[in-house]
């Protein structure tokens, strides 16, 4: 069985906003709730002031997609819901169809794992548009928080320059599924292990931990509860040392570490929690170091994240390893995504396709129409150049033809002749059953250190980094445009 399915009841049908199931109800009454349509879910801005993001939570998505149905006490439940004048929402007719549905379309998406961009579509949904409707906020809140910490935790990682992160963010998570999705996606982005015992069993994730202060407190003295912490856990030795002053602490864990040695033990690391991290860790690795505890690591917490970690490093911190928090489970300076699910494609009566486009008075938010795909560009190197978002329906150029920066027509790119073009979006669900079984986490986690790998250091910079150049393929753009002018010249005339 899969986590999605452990955790939570059969389906999570009912996981939607209600006005994703009101306007289904309006599609039944109206007759196109089985037109064929077609939905992208993208995001506009990269978080965190940074200049890539890292896809996750498909895996989750697709395990509650391929299981969706309304069970009896879910069209009870609709069945129930009064309307303003205390009338029912809900016809007879539609909560029967509610009854029998199945969820049939077809999913194409970017693997978890991939550096992804902004308008890039994350996954992208085909079929009836009442079920292509009822998923939209299923999809924004499964994958776009975990996007969202599998892109904080690549830059924790990347700040801590190769020094391992550990995920403690149970207690400060928004509630369990917060906490187990962030233990999911943290690990995706490169951390090495997680204090959540539940998501270690669950993702197969590595779990690592040492004490709180109130081990200490419990205790007439503060050695004698290392000592009797080392005796409890021989081979599982790491001591925190700030409950009550830091570098004392430092001197009972060495007298600790030195009586584990003589017995052909080792005290495996220190924790520090509190203080100046960078002079009480370089501090603490002299005292290690002089005493002949060369091996025994030190373990920093304390609301880090990858502006603190970087800063730190700057200042010489002796620290191995870095265990952060609040700041990673909780995305604390950019909370959400702001991500977004649109309508790109839509069956008329006749059998044709049109593509409608959503306008906005900020030009970020006007829509881009059609069967969104996207087609990365990589050069001899294997380095990654630019990113390509193109039509799958309209017939592919005769050459690789030239990107139009969506929010700047006159910012346009051509793709080199010698660049190998490779397909991201690809098939996950066909008729709403898996195409593939599920990916092992460890091969995501594997996949995403190499995407980062392949962009350029300059891309993956905290501060300012450089623009990674992300486009429309010309034809999409010349459509986009003409459809822009031909709704804005309606609309001046109506």
């Amino acid at each position: 069985m899969s986590a999605v399915r452990e955790l939570y009841r059969a389906n999570l049908a009912l996981l939607t906003d209600l006005y994703e199931l009101t306007m289904g109800a309006g599609y039944e009454a109206a007759g196109v709730a089985d037109r064929e349509a077609v939905f992208a879910m993208s995001f506009r801005d990269l978080p965190f002031g940074g200049g890539y993001a890292v896809a996750a939570g498909l895996d989750d998505a697709l395990e509650i997609l391929v299981h969706m149905r309304f069970e009896k006490t879910d069209i009870e439940y609709l069945r129930g819901l009064p309307g303003a004048a205390g009338r029912p929402i809900f016809r007879p007719g539609f909560l029967d169809r509610l009854e029998s549905f199945e969820f049939t379309c077809d999913v194409d998406a970017i693997p978890e794992g991939t550096v992804v961009f902004p308008n890039e579509p994350l996954i992208r949904v085909r079929g009836p548009l009442l079920q292509a409707q009822l998923v939209e906020s299923l999809l924004l809140t499964v994958i776009g928080f975990q996007t969202l910490v599998a892109t904080k935790a690549a830059r924790v990682v990347e700040a801590a320059g190769g020094g391992p992160i550990l995920e403690f963010g149970l207690r400060r998570a928004q509630g369990p599924d917060g906490a187990l999705s962030a233990a999911r996606a943290a690990y995706i982005g490169g951390v090495a292990a997680t204090s959540n015992v539940l998501a270690g069993r669950l993702f197969g994730i590595p779990v690592r931990g040492t004490h709180a202060h109130s081990w200490i407190q419990v205790f007439d003295d503060e050695q004698r509860a290392f000592d009797a912490y080392a005796d409890a856990q021989p081979d599982n030795v790491t001591l925190l040392v700030d409950t009550y002053e830091t570098l004392s602490g430092v001197s009972h864990a060495i007298a600790t570490g030195l009586r584990l040695a003589a017995s052909g033990g080792s005290l495996a690391a220190i924790r520090l929690d509190s203080g100046d991290l960078a002079y009480l860790s370089i501090e603490a690795r002299r005292m290690l170091d002089e005493a002949g505890l060369t091996e025994t690591k030190i373990v920093a917490s304390n609301d880090l994240d990858e502006h603190t970690i970087a800063s730190l490093r700057a200042q010489g911190a002796r620290i191995d390893i870095w265990g952060v928090g609040t700041r990673l489970d909780t995305c604390f300076d950019q909370p959400a995504l702001g991500a977004v699910y649109k309508l790109t494609a839509f069956c008329d009566p006749s059998g044709g396709w049109r593509y409608p486009v959503k306008l906005s008075e900020h030009s970020a938010k006007i829509s881009i129409p059609g069967v969104l795909g996207v087609r990365r560009f990589v050069d001899g190197a294997g380095r990654f150049r630019a990113d390509m978002i193109y039509d799958e329906d309209m017939p592919s150029p005769a050459d690789n033809g030239v990107i139009v920066d969506p929010a700047d027509a006159l910012h346009m790119r051509a793709i080199e002749a010698d660049w190998r073009p490779e397909e991201l979006v690809i098939p996950v669900l066909r008729h709403g059953k898996r195409v593939a079984p599920a990916p092992d986490l460890d091969l995501v986690r594997t996949r995403a250190r190499a995407q980062l790998d392949s962009l350029h250091p300059a891309i993956r910079r905290l501060l300012n980094p450089h623009a990674y150049p992300v486009g429309l393929e010309r034809r999409l753009h010349d459509r986009r445009l003409r459809q822009v002018l031909e709704r804005r010249l309606l609309q001046s005339s109506t």
